[in-house]
């Protein structure tokens, strides 16, 4: 079983690798969020040899979901030298975008989505600047199933390698390819929301 999610990991970076080429593209920007789909996507694109910008941008974070970003994208240096792991706080600039909206604070899930869009605009800003694309990591379920994305949020990205995988088929590669994840069961993905 594990041959097979090698074959899949394998076939997913390579497909990275040619579609970056085909563009003229030298970089991959990644968020990482703590949780398994951002770790085994960063983990794939890390693979392809291409320079993998992986980005760590808390607002309000959790510290625990902070550390296990952390975690992974030391992981990720540790074992590929073409990954380069960043931290962008973003947590002033967005205080500072809920202060100028005054009166007109939206709801919780209007500012969580808010949250996405930032984190959005970061990896736009990071990937222009260096010749680069925006790297999803939506599942299956989660993007093209229920829907569970923000709108020009992290649902804004060039390329979705894992969109036609199920989580579990994430745990499985990311087993198989030793990328530093918890079991889905471990993870929140609280940061999203809040």
């Amino acid at each position: 079983m594990l041959q097979d999610w090698s074959a899949v990991a394998n076939e997913i970076s390579e497909w990275i690798s040619d579609y970056a080429a085909k563009a003229g593209i030298t970089t991959l920007v990644i968020g990482v969020s703590g949780g398994i789909d951002s770790a085994v996507t960063s983990s794939l694109c890390a693979r392809t040899g291409m320079e993998t910008i992986a980005l760590n941008m808390p607002i309000h974070q959790d510290p625990s979901q902070f550390n296990l970003s952390n975690r992974h994208m030391e992981w990720m240096q540790s074992n590929w030298k073409n990954t380069d792991a960043r931290t962008i706080d973003l947590t002033e600039t967005y205080d500072a975008f809920c202060q100028e909206l005054g009166e007109q604070q939206p709801s919780p899930l209007a500012l969580a989505n808010s949250r996405a869009r930032l984190r959005m605009s970061t990896l736009y800003a990071i990937a222009a600047s260096s010749n680069g694309i925006v790297v999803g990591t939506g599942n299956k379920v989660e993007d093209f199933g229920v829907g569970f994305f923000t709108k020009y949020g992290d649902g804004g990205v060039d390329i979705s390698p894992i969109a036609d995988l199920l989580q579990v088929r994430s745990v499985f590669i990311g087993r198989c390819i030793g990328s530093h994840t918890r079991d889905p069961g471990c993870i929140t993905d609280r940061w999203t929301l809040g």
